[in-house]
């Protein structure tokens, strides 16, 4: 798997915005057309200020059939800043999925693509680190205006930049339950983001992949 910045974590809050700035022109906003045997989640907890706890579940797709998982505690240097949190969440999650024995063929991440000050959200950077195609499904908007989506399952509406431009879908993906927010990863289009996260979330609010990495992280995978 690729990794673009080499090992360059160690940067300044300037640094890491220069950095987004200049990786925001690397993101591909189209699908390969590929097909999805393998869906993940990733997910980071933070036990303390300075320990990442990176977490990634490898389901299969469509029956979202849970087939491998990891975990993996490390040192975390980076400060809390929103909008630069690849910085403090990507080194643990490569440390992860370096360490599995699938490679993907989809990440969901907890986190945003481009719907970013600098379109270079944690989805977006991770898969330009890995070479794989990646989707930011946040639980809270960042970036962007938009208006609430309808109550019901799928019903969903743009978020704009201050241009106009589309950068993501607030999507309601249970009814009656506060929509979720998807933008472009990487190696992806919008319209084949929103489709497999809708896809991969047949029960709950939070798609399936990232609820178990979730679970993972907070070490309550197992519990029924």
């Amino acid at each position: 798997m690729k990794k673009s910045l080499d090992g360059r974590w160690a940067v300044s809050p300037s640094e890491g915005i220069a950095i987004q700035r200049e990786l925001s022109h690397e993101v591909i906003r189209r699908w390969s057309g590929g097909g999805i045997n393998l869906v993940a989640g990733a997910d980071v907890h933070f036990p303390s200020k300075s320990r990442a706890l990176a977490a990634v579940t490898i389901l299969t797709y469509p029956d979202l059939e849970l087939i491998e998982y990891k975990s993996l505690e490390s040192d975390c240097r980076f400060p809390y800043i929103p909008g630069l949190l690849s910085f403090r969440e990507i080194p643990a999650l490569i440390d992860v999925f370096d360490s599995l024995d699938r490679i993907p063929d989809l990440v969901l991440c907890d986190g945003q693509g481009i719907a970013h000050p600098r379109a270079l959200g944690l989805a977006s950077h991770l898969g330009i680190e890995l070479d794989i195609p990646t989707v930011g499904c946040a639980k809270s908007p960042l970036f962007g205006a938009f208006r609430e989506p309808g109550t019901e399952r799928g019903a969903r509406s743009p978020i704009k930049d201050k241009s106009g431009k589309t950068i993501g879908t607030v999507l309601r993906t249970r009814n009656g339950t506060k929509p979720i927010y998807v933008s472009i990863g990487h190696l992806i289009d919008l319209r084949t983001a929103v489709r497999y996260v809708l896809s991969c979330t047949p029960r709950f609010r939070i798609p399936e992949p990232l609820r178990t990495a979730h679970r993972l992280a907070s070490g309550n995978l197992h519990d029924t």
